[in-house]
């Protein structure tokens, strides 16, 4: 098994990056190749991925990203690729606080997540990750979801709002309030 590498990136395309070791490149898929640069050098934690269709090799900046990475993996039907995707327009600690405060609005927004998924993610997850701090209680976002249902304003606008408030920590009524904040804006 494979830990991690440390070379020159010879290579950067849309979803992958190549990585010198002397006289071998490793070709590493990670979650945004954009942050690479050729010529750069860079260490990256692995993750070999082997499934009946597929074998490669996924590269991590840190460890905290690669634990999120498996973390999504762990959760029923999520694959490699979709976890990396989902990486790709977050990062570990927000995911975590997202998880944590039981966030389904903000796991929604990243690609390949729909509701289903965003539930078993917090299902699966919620509570065994350490984050560094407490976050509300679970049912904290589905309440300041109805509430504000209740004033009229649509979910998709509610999914907005409650996608960009990603603090544990927070009470049910600050929830709220910054929501509304949010939704006022609009």
């Amino acid at each position: 098994m494979i830990y991690s590498l440390n070379g020159k990136i010879v290579d950067v395309s849309a979803n992958s990056i190549a990585l010198s070791l002397g006289d071998i490149a490793f070709e590493l898929l990670v979650a945004r190749p954009s942050e690479y640069s050729l010529g750069q050098e860079a260490f990256l934690y692995v993750h070999e991925v082997i499934t009946q269709d597929d074998h490669y090799l996924a590269g991590f900046a840190s460890k905290l990203e690669k634990e999120a990475f498996l973390s999504l993996l762990s959760v029923k039907g999520i694959g490699p690729k979709t976890a990396l995707s989902a990486l790709s327009q977050t990062n570990a600690e927000d995911l975590f606080k997202a998880i944590s405060s039981n966030n389904t609005a903000y796991l929604k927004k990243l690609p390949g997540i729909g509701p289903k998924a965003a539930a078993q993610i917090i299902l699966d997850l919620q509570g065994k990750l350490v984050t560094g701090g407490s976050g509300p209680d679970s049912a904290l976002y589905d309440d300041v979801k109805l509430a504000l249902k209740g004033l009229g304003f649509k979910s998709k606008e509610i999914d907005d709002a409650l996608a960009s408030i990603n603090e544990p920590g927070l009470d049910q009524g600050e929830v709220l309030r910054l929501a509304l904040q949010k939704l006022r804006k609009r």
